[in-house]
């Protein structure tokens, strides 16, 4: 089992996650991040530390392509390993998805 970045995470890009992670499983682009499932070790530390819960078990999403794309991302993008600056808006698209109910 491993855990997984959702679409929650496109255009916030919050980092709050990857400061707790102790195997530097996060890796990212300019728009989200994602998770390594080889690095995972399955702890969950970064689950609450994500403001728009886009973080959850693989399990809780089989069949998603969500799963597919964390592991293909996550072998070509680098490393993060230490919290950054969220993206401009993010704090409006976790407002949306807090209205939503989807975070």
């Amino acid at each position: 089992m491993t855990h997984v970045v959702t679409e929650n995470c496109a255009g916030c890009r919050f980092t709050d996650c990857v400061s707790v992670c102790p195997v530097n499983c996060f890796h990212g682009d300019g728009e989200r991040l994602y998770i390594d499932p080889v690095l995972c070790i399955d702890c969950g530390a970064c689950i609450p530390k994500c403001p728009v819960k886009a973080i959850v078990e693989d399990i809780d999403i089989l069949g998603s392509p969500m799963i597919e794309l964390n592991e293909e991302k996550s072998a070509i993008l680098p490393v993060i390993t230490a919290k950054q600056e969220p993206l401009p808006g993010a704090e409006a698209r976790r407002d949306a998805l807090l209205a939503e109910g989807a975070a």
